[in-house]
């Protein structure tokens, strides 16, 4: 169903996103009743991607089960693993070793985007977060706070360890070196973005000068923070090399790191009391990601890097795990500039990426699409200045077939025939062949 020629699924995710833009105060009650409006909808009119009525309903939820799963648990998990961070005094150590003035406010952008390199953007994004708390005496500017965000996704968008959309490209068989080129393009970015946004924050509250040295650390803390990520890092990698086709039916970084916070909650008590208010940030976020799922958009237009580049402004406010998985399944992108894209993009908008709705629950007042733009304008400059100065040093180049297609007759046969040496993921009426894996589907 058309009006002016746009699907209704697109007018009411708009109107879902123009309400979390007008209502900032209320994102969670808009986000749920947009939800309710699409899902009712389609029950009613179009049907599902995977068929009509509730059976098509259900077949969709069990189809993005694992990823909603996945980012739940990362979501409360890594807002637990910031509280850790934070007490184990290491960022009221910070003031006494970052120089003074903006240059002190670009090195902790700095940092986050190094750590971001191998963390999940969450991850990164909380710590940061954390240390800027300390750093600026709990007064940090919005704009600053996009800072964040933005280093957080520009330094996992050329590492396959770093952000969900370049993991996927690793698992779906992309070569990690040509992911890798993305930080030509997020280099570029994080000068264009950090300094304005350190000069910002130095006008609005500089960084303690007198801070305390010789802080005792809680080294218990520092420990658990590092049990975390290590856990995290090793699920995900193992995962990737060894069971590729777990991660389609299990949430296995997540349930990495709850097992990690569980196991070490008689060392020291997680504090618990951030749940109620993070969980409620988390929900919204997955009514969102759920939302964009429920759109139409079997087909992108044909890959260049012009597609590419308006793939990270769709990426700020359409989720960009579908867009990466539609890209991947298309093929012929580069796919470096995808990555910095659909990475980096969603820094635009304090809901664009889970790194923007993870830092936005530990500052309630960065959730205002106004002031996000208005006060951190500098994002959307280094995103499109960092896209094509990628584009004038290593130039598009569009990368080959990253895996085999084997094509199926319709209907599909009885896979129970197949060799168990061989996997078939089944994706629209193909499969993919996944050599040297064990089980049979």
């Amino acid at each position: 169903m058309f009006v002016f020629g746009i699907p209704v699924d697109f007018i009411l995710f708009g109107l879902t996103l123009l309400g979390v833009a007008v209502f900032h105060h209320r994102t969670l009650q808009v986000a749920l009743t947009g939800l309710a409006a699409i899902v009712l909808y389609k029950l009613t009119f179009t049907g599902f991607k995977f068929g009509p009525g509730l059976v098509g309903l259900g077949l969709h939820m069990r189809y993005e089960a694992v990823v909603l799963t996945n980012l739940f648990l990362l979501l409360m998990g890594f807002a637990l693993l910031s509280r850790h961070f934070e007490k184990s005094r290491i960022p009221d150590e910070m003031p006494a070793f970052l120089p003074d003035g903006p240059k002190g406010g670009v090195a902790l952008l700095a940092i986050v985007f190094v750590i971001s390199a191998f963390l999940d953007n969450i991850a990164a994004a909380l710590i940061g977060g954390a240390m800027a708390r300390h750093v600026f005496r709990g007064k940090v500017h919005i704009g600053y706070l996009a800072g964040i965000v933005a280093a957080s996704n520009a330094g996992g968008s050329g590492s396959v360890v770093g952000d969900t959309t370049t993991t996927m490209m690793w698992i779906d068989g992309v070569n990690p070196l040509s992911v890798l080129k993305a930080y030509v393009a997020a280099g570029a970015a994080f000068f264009v973005f950090a300094i304005p946004a350190a000069v910002q924050q130095h006008r609005y509250s500089p960084i303690l000068k007198d801070a305390a040295r010789g802080l005792k650390i809680e080294w218990a803390h520092l420990v658990i923070v590092g049990l975390i990520l290590i856990i995290a890092v090793v699920a995900n990698v193992a995962a990737n090399l060894k069971f590729p086709a777990l991660l389609a039916v299990v949430p296995v970084i997540g349930l990495a790191v709850w097992i990690v916070i569980l196991a070490t909650a008689p060392l020291r008590r997680p504090d618990w009391e951030i749940m109620p208010e993070t969980f409620k940030g988390t929900i919204f976020l997955l009514a969102l990601v759920t939302s964009a799922s429920l759109m139409p958009v079997e087909e992108l237009p044909l890959a260049s890097w012009q597609t590419a580049l308006g793939l990270g402004f769709l990426s700020s406010v359409f989720d960009n795990i579908p867009l990466t998985a539609l890209a991947l399944k298309q093929g012929g992108y580069d796919w470096g500039f995808l990555a910095f894209s659909v990475g980096f993009g969603g820094s635009m908008i304090w809901f664009g990426s889970s790194a923007g709705v993870a830092l936005s629950n530990m500052y309630p007042e960065a959730k205002s699409v106004g002031l996000w733009l208005r006060q951190g304008w500098f994002v959307a400059v280094a995103y499109v200045l960092g896209f094509f100065v990628m584009l004038a040093i290593v130039g598009w180049n569009a990368d080959a077939p990253h895996r085999k297609r084997v094509d199926l007759p319709s209907p599909i046969p009885n896979l129970s025939s197949v060799s168990n040496r061989t996997a078939l993921l089944v994706m629209g009426g193909e499969a993919w062949r996944f050599p040297g894996t064990e089980s049979t589907p």
